[in-house]
């Protein structure tokens, strides 16, 4: 995931365009399965980036600057010189009291996460608006450095964490029928083709029916542990953004792996991985057309999803080069 490393410093106000000439907005994820509606407009961030730096003071960590990150559906700050990595989003879009909780379970148990910064009591704060977490900033060392070996053993001991976690999660299957639900409106998805519309139909429902046929057994899940959510540091490979954590056969995390990593990772369903890759790519594409959708050239994103499922099988991961 490429970082913007733009700097703004402590207490100043700045206006919606003066924010556009600092920043570039980066307002969607390769890999994100829904990344409508980004947390913050332009006009919202020096708020946003206030209140984060605000609060922090308060909370005795030490702010100069702060570096935006990534600005999708939430803001990432890296805030200097007290080092930590800060999460914004507006109060009521986010899901962050279930990442914090999981976060510390998850850490207790040695799993490989990131954890939350500890001179803060780790919860979720509020202010202006907005919610915050506060969490331990990584240096990082490029992503290729992680073997498509470290990758799946990474992931296979955060699922043997999430195994002894008892916590309430969606289920992924929940995920699928608001896909569904999307394309079933024309109100939400004005610009789909009727052709595009009943295809995107078709394989969501289809999916849902041959994955529940398998009958797996389920369990607690990262929800999207594709290459964007996955840290490689000098603690080796952690994941992050653990707000999307689900309940489900674990062939549904692995379908979000590019094939070189999945093929790594042992006694799984290669049939249902395929079958998951199927349903992902459905509900990638079904966001791509949710009039609220702020992918840069989401609908060329869209096109190119139903591309592929008309194609058919072998199903690339999310965001894997189409050649994979």
């Amino acid at each position: 995931m490429q970082d913007v490393w733009e700097h703004l410093p402590r207490g100043q106000d700045i206006s919606a365009a003066q924010f556009e000439a600092l920043v570039r907005p980066v307002t969607g994820d390769l890999f994100t399965t829904n990344a409508k509606i980004p947390l913050v407009e332009a006009e919202l961030v020096g708020r946003a980036v206030a209140a984060a730096t605000s609060l922090a003071g308060r909370l005795d960590l030490p702010v100069d600057e702060a570096v935006v990150v990534h600005n999708s559906n939430k803001l990432a700050l890296r805030l200097l010189p007290c080092d930590v990595f800060a999460r914004v989003a507006r109060v009521g879009q986010e899901v962050f009291a279930l990442e914090v909780e999981l976060a510390q379970r998850l850490g207790a148990l040695a799993s490989p996460v990131a954890a939350l910064e500890p001179r803060v009591d780790p919860r979720v704060y509020e202010g202006d608006g907005f919610a915050l977490t506060f969490w331990s900033y990584y240096e990082t060392v490029t992503l290729d450095q992680v073997t498509p070996t470290e990758y799946a053993g990474a992931l296979q001991r955060l699922h043997a964490g999430m195994r002894k976690v008892e916590i309430a999660a969606p289920h992924f299957m929940e995920r699928a029928a608001e896909a569904l639900g999307l394309v079933a409106s024309r109100d939400e998805t004005p610009a789909l083709a009727d052709a595009d519309r009943l295809l995107l139909q078709s394989t969501l429902q289809s999916a849902r029916r041959r994955i529940h046929k398998h009958g797996a057994s389920e369990q607690l899940l990262h929800g999207e542990p594709h290459p964007g959510n996955i840290l490689s540091t000098q603690d080796g490979a952690l994941f992050i953004d653990l707000e999307t954590c689900c309940r489900g056969p674990i062939e549904f995390d692995v379908a979000h792996l590019p094939n070189q990593v999945s093929a790594n990772y042992p006694d799984v369903d290669q049939v249902l991985v395929e079958e998951c890759r199927r349903l992902v790519l459905a509900m990638v594409a079904a966001w791509r057309w949710d009039v609220r959708d702020e992918f840069p050239d989401g609908h060329q994103h869209g096109r190119d999803i139903l591309t592929l499922l008309r194609e058919g099988p072998p199903w690339p991961a999310i965001g894997a080069p189409a050649a994979e």
